[in-house]
C-alpha cells in the first residue's frame, strides 16, 4: 500500500501542476458546484420544512383534544376542564405543555371595513413563547384565572387592512345560535404579530377564553378543547396514538397534520424535489470524474506498463489511480463546502433572496443549517463517487506491459 501511495502522490503532484488541463478542472469543479447544490438544496428545504411547520403548530400546537361532534368547525363545543390528563400530562415523556383553548367566529367592525376573523381564547396556562418572537408591536397580554382582561393580540395583516394600532379599541361583533341579535364586545389592541404564515395571520385574533365562555353561556371549568405540545416532531404520530388510547372515548385527538394535509402534503412533497437535484448531481459528478479518471489512465500508460513490468498487479495499479481520483474528489469536496457555507450564512445574516409569503409562507428563502445533513452529503458523494471510480480503473487491466511501455 505504501508504493502505491507514493506513486499516487507523485501523479497528484504533476496534477497540481497542471491543473489548469480542462479535463481535470471540469472534474473538479462539476464536484464543487454539484455539491454545493446538494447542500443549499437540503438547507434551504429543511429550512422550509421547518420554518413552515413551526408557524403552523405555533397557532394549533402538536395535537389538539376536542369534542368529536365539533368536525372542525370554528365553533368548539364545551369539554369539562376537569380531565384526567390534564395537567397531567406535563410530566409524561416526550410531552412538553398542555394547556387550554377555545374558539369562536367574528366580525371586526370599523368605520370603514368589516372583517371576518377567529377569536382563539386563552387561559393562564398558555405557552407565549411563539407569538412573543413574532410581535411587531406592543406585547402579549397576561390571564388570569381570578379576573378577565379586555386585551387582545391581532395580526399586521388585519391591523393594515383596518388601520388599526396598539392601545387602539377593537369592536368584535358574535353570533350565537338562537340569537337574533349579534353580541358586541369592546377590545383593547396590546400587540400585533406577524408570522409571514398569510392564511393564519388574517385569521386569528387571541383573546382571554373568559371572554368566549361568557359568550357561550359557559361556566369557568369549560373550554374548547386542549392544545398539546411536544418534544421532538419525529414522535408526533406515535404519542396521537398514544394520547388516543387514553382519553376518553368521547373525545377526539388529532395532530398538527391530520388537520392542515395540505400545508403538511405540501412540504413532503418537497423531498422528492431534493432527491432528484441529489441524484442529478451526483450523476454529473460521477461522469465527469470517469471521463478525467480515463483521461489520467490513458496518460499515464507508459507508466502502467513499467509498474506491471516490476511486478505490481492489476489490483495494486488500480489502486494507484484510485488514490489519485480520491484526492480529485476530496478537493471538489472542499470547495464546495465552501461555496455552500458562505451562500448560506449569508442567507441568514442578510436575506438576500426573497420570497411572497402569500405563496411560500415566509417573507425570505430559510436556511436550516445542519451539520449531520453536511456531513451525510458529503460521505454520500464521496462514497458513490469512490465506489462508480472502481469501474473505468478496469481498463488497467487490459493494459498489456510490453504495448504499454512501447506506448507513444
Amino acid at each position: 500500500m505504501k508504493t502505491e501511495f507514493f506513486i499516487a502522490k507523485s501523479i497528484i503532484s504533476k496534477n497540481k501542476a497542471n491543473f489548469s488541463r480542462p479535463i481535470i478542472r471540469i472534474a473538479v469543479l462539476s464536484i464543487a458546484l454539484g455539491v454545493a447544490v446538494m447542500i443549499m438544496a437540503v438547507f434551504i428545504v429543511t429550512g422550509f420544512q421547518t420554518e413552515i411547520r413551526n408557524k403552523v403548530i405555533g397557532f394549533g400546537a402538536h395535537i389538539q383534544i376536542s369534542n368529536y361532534n365539533d368536525n372542525n368547525s370554528m365553533e368548539s363545543s364545551p369539554i369539562s376542564i376537569k380531565q384526567p390528563f390534564y395537567p397531567s400530562f406535563n410530566q409524561r415523556p416526550g410531552i412538553k405543555h398542555i394547556q387550554v383553548f377555545a374558539t369562536k367566529a367574528g366580525i371586526i367592525k370599523t368605520d370603514e371595513d368589516i372583517e371576518g376573523i377567529v377569536m382563539k381564547g386563552v387561559g393562564s396556562d398558555y405557552d407565549w413563547s411563539f407569538f412573543n418572537d413574532k410581535l411587531v408591536k406592543g406585547k402579549t397580554f397576561k390571564v388570569s384565572d381570578t379576573g378577565k382582561t379586555n386585551d387582545v393580540l391581532i395580526s399586521q395583516a388585519i391591523a393594515n387592512k383596518l388601520k388599526l394600532d396598539t392601545g387602539q379599541s377593537l369592536v368584535i361583533y358574535f353570533i350565537n345560535a338562537g340569537q337574533t341579535m349579534p353580541s358586541v364586545r369592546k377590545f383593547n389592541i396590546s400587540g400585533i404579530y406577524n408570522t409571514g404564515l398569510e392564511e393564519f395571520d388574517r385569521m386569528y385574533v387571541l383573546a382571554d377564553i373568559h371572554h368566549i365562555q361568557k359568550l357561550n353561556n359557559w361556566d369557568s371549568t369549560q373550554v374548547g378543547g386542549f392544545e398539546i405540545t411536544i418534544n421532538h416532531f419525529d414522535e408526533l404520530d406515535d404519542i396521537t396514538t398514544r394520547i388516543y388510547n387514553e382519553i376518553d372515548y368521547n373525545l377526539n385527538c388529532a395532530n398538527i397534520k391530520q388537520q392542515n394535509p395540505q400545508i403538511f402534503d405540501w412540504l413532503a412533497f418537497q423531498d422528492v424535489n431534493v432527491t432528484v437535484i441529489l441524484i442529478m448531481m451526483v450523476i454529473v459528478a460521477a461522469i465527469n470524474m470517469i471521463s478525467a479518471l480515463l483521461i489520467l489512465i490513458i496518460e499515464k500508460t507508459t507508466l502502467i506498463g513499467i509498474l506491471k513490468a516490476l511486478g505490481m498487479n492489476n489490483w495494486g495499479v488500480r489502486k494507484v489511480f484510485l488514490i489519485n481520483a480520491t484526492y480529485l474528489i476530496v478537493r471538489g469536496l472542499f470547495w464546495g463546502n465552501v461555496i455552500a457555507i458562505a451562500l448560506s450564512l449569508l442567507q441568514m445574516k442578510f436575506g438576500i433572496i426573497k420570497l411572497d409569503p402569500e405563496s411560500y409562507y415566509v417573507r425570505e428563502v430559510p436556511i436550516n443549517f445542519d451539520w449531520f445533513n453536511l456531513l451525510l452529503i458529503n460521505l454520500g458523494t464521496f462514497g458513490i463517487c469512490v465506489l462508480v471510480l472502481i469501474i473505468p480503473t478496469y481498463v488497467v487491466t487490459r493494459i498489456s506491459p510490453i504495448k504499454a511501455i512501447r506506448f507513444n
